[in-house]
């Protein structure tokens, strides 16, 4: 009977550790800690440079060249014209990549012929005095248009005197 009693105990020791222990809880998983959320701010690039736009030189305008005017049948340079060339020639200076025109003019009077040689013995005279003055003989070009382009179409001294003239074109700049 000892032994009988010995395995009753037995049963009652294993069995009461089972109840005071209860059923053992079903283990949740261990779950890793979320990884931490990086809070940094995007990078941000710097926009590409714009590469700088070269400032844009002021050209010059044929409307600041001054027109020069002749006596009747010359084209020797007045006092006036000269003063008006000196003037051209300081624009030509500032300007110095601009490359010019020199038209030659004249009044209805004469022949075709002889007004296209005068009209270019005009812009002639006028190239001279630039080059003189220091302009570059390549920055200069002349045509002569004779009686072809009046100023003024009138047929008195007034519209002849405006239609002697020597005239600045700007070729390129």
């Amino acid at each position: 009977m000892r032994r009988t009693s010995l395995l009753l105990l037995m049963v009652a020791l294993i069995t009461s550790l089972m109840v005071l222990n209860g059923c053992p809880k079903k283990q949740e998983p261990v779950t890793p800690p979320p990884a931490p959320v990086e809070t940094t701010k995007p990078e941000v690039k710097p926009e590409p440079e714009q590469p700088k736009q070269p400032e844009a030189k002021p050209e010059l305008r044929e409307e600041q060249l001054q027109t020069v005017y002749f006596d009747f049948d010359k084209y020797n340079l007045r006092p006036d014209a000269k003063s008006s060339l000196d003037a051209n020639f300081a624009l030509l200076q500032q300007y110095s990549n601009v490359i010019i025109k020199i038209e030659g003019h004249c009044d209805e009077r004469g022949t075709v012929e002889y007004n296209l040689s005068l009209g270019e013995k005009r812009a002639k005279s006028v190239m001279d005095y630039l080059t003189g003055l220091g302009v570059s003989a390549s920055r200069v070009t002349i045509v002569s248009y004779g009686k072809e382009r009046p100023l003024d179409a009138g047929h008195n001294e007034t519209a002849w005197a405006k239609n002697r003239r020597a005239e600045f074109r700007v070729v390129s700049q």
